[in-house]
């Protein structure tokens, strides 16, 4: 029996033994398997066999920690030592949770241009990682990117409700350290279920990068857009109007109740302004609501008179969801599905590179990011918005 015929036995028998609860230590050990072969094929020997053909020696191991659908689980890294070539890296790795792969690139990249700093050299030990060459820094961009490429520009549908939002990260343009903007969003379509649409990576929220993004999600065969919900931010609201004009626009009922704060005059009012916001937007009709925000108005008219015409003149595109079905109007009120889903997690995983070493680092990872949540959201068979509830 060889050393493979031995391994495979004996993850079998461990899946005999503890059945699929203990799942994530038959997936340590067959990926172990896997690189260890991978070892042999990249040496052109296996363990003690002499050949001429030989390229090389086995050289131990090297515990990593890796992110798997079982969890996270620590497995022995296979390294070699005495190849003339480039060391040896398995490319199962590499074709690892597509973020965790991104997250490395990030950081191999610095590494590679000479940044060394304590947060790179704490990231390059998390990961397993000595040294790396660029070449393999190349060939595994190479791989990664021709995936996340295929993935933003697949061709897209009907979208009847849409949700737009942007953060930013730090990343090293024309030499200097700049805030990025990461444009991206979400739709619901026909199959219920939430979709992340795309995403792009400018140098500022301004309208024609704005307007860029929303052109190329219809260039993809978005159509159907009856409703989008968004920030007020100057640039988007002008591209939102000239690219999906026909659309009803809801203002952000979170970022609203957050301006709020800041125009009132006092510490009493910041208190106590959200809890007056709500009790308009929970209003069980439009008319109600207009109500609220009448009387509310009126009572800061005389006191605070640079909030109370802000009131007037803002709130009211926060209310656009009432012309929506009610049992869709929780969901569709503010664009915090995607600040929760989508914006927390890049959050989670770019705080490890801080400052990219350049624009397709931080598109890779975003998107990398965006592709594990989009294919999450499809696998779940809970509808996100029922179509058939119509009850106003």
């Amino acid at each position: 029996m060889d050393g493979r015929t031995e391994a495979v036995e004996a993850i079998l028998e461990h899946l005999i033994e503890h059945g699929p609860g203990d799942i994530a230590t038959v997936f340590g050990r067959a990926f172990e398997l896997a690189m260890r072969i991978e070892r042999e094929r990249f040496l052109r020997a296996g363990p003690y066999e002499r050949t001429a053909e030989r390229q090389g020696y086995a050289n131990g191991y090297k515990p990593k920690r890796i992110d798997t659908p079982a969890g996270t689980v620590t497995v022995d890294v296979p390294k070699t030592a005495g190849h003339d070539g480039a060391p040896f890296y398995p490319q199962s790795l590499e074709r690892g949770r597509r973020s965790v792969r991104a997250v490395m690139l990030a950081v191999a990249e610095m590494y590679i241009k000479g940044v060394s700093t304590r947060d790179v050299e704490a990231v390059m030990r998390e990961f397993g990682i000595e040294s790396l060459s660029s070449s393999q820094v190349n060939r595994a961009a190479k791989l990664l990117d021709d995936e996340l490429q295929a993935w933003r520009t697949r061709p897209l549908g009907e979208i009847r409700y849409l949700i737009l939002d942007a953060r930013y990260e730090k990343m090293r343009h024309g030499g200097i350290v700049r805030d990025a903007a990461v444009l991206s969003a979400i739709g619901i379509g026909p199959d219920e279920r939430r979709r992340v649409l795309g995403v792009s990576v400018a140098l500022s929220e301004a309208e024609v990068h704005w307007r860029a993004f929303l052109e190329s999600l219809q260039a993809r065969g978005m159509r159907g857009v009856e409703y989008v919900v968004s920030d007020d931010h100057a640039g988007l609201r002008a591209a939102r109007r000239a690219v999906l004009g026909g659309a009803t626009w809801q203002r952000c009922q979170f970022h609203l109740a957050r301006n709020a704060i800041h125009h009132a005059p006092s510490l009493a009012i910041r208190k106590r302004i959200g809890a007056e916001l709500r009790a308009v937007w929970n209003a069980a009709s439009l008319a109600k609501a207009e109500t609220a925000l009448a009387e509310l108005i009126a009572a800061y008219r005389d006191t605070a008179s640079k909030l109370a015409g802000w009131l007037e003149q803002s709130v009211p595109e926060g209310l656009a969801v009432f012309a929506l079905p009610e049992h869709h109007r929780r969901r569709m009120r503010t664009s915090n599905p995607m600040e929760r889903a989508v914006q927390q997690e890049i959050k989670r995983r770019t705080v490890k590179v801080r400052v990219f070493p350049g624009e397709d680092a931080l598109e890779r990872l975003v998107s990398a990011i965006l592709v594990e949540i989009d294919e999450k959201w499809a696998s779940d068979t809970k509808a996100y918005i029922k179509w058939e509830c119509q009850d106003a």
